[in-house]
């Protein structure tokens, strides 16, 4: 069910740094895995938003 809900929350939004805290994963890797999104593309999105 967690998969289910972050999934589409990571589609629409792109950030990833929300879903790490959504999971409460402590390492940006395990959300990676976790959604079972590319590291490259997750690298991409996070480097296109602005903080």
């Amino acid at each position: 069910m967690r998969r289910t809900k972050v999934t589409p929350i990571y589609k629409k939004t792109g950030n990833l740094r929300v879903v790490q805290l959504l999971l409460g994963h402590t390492k940006m890797d395990s959300t990676v895995r976790y959604l079972g999104v590319e590291l490259e593309d997750a690298l991409v999105i996070s480097e296109s938003i602005e903080i």
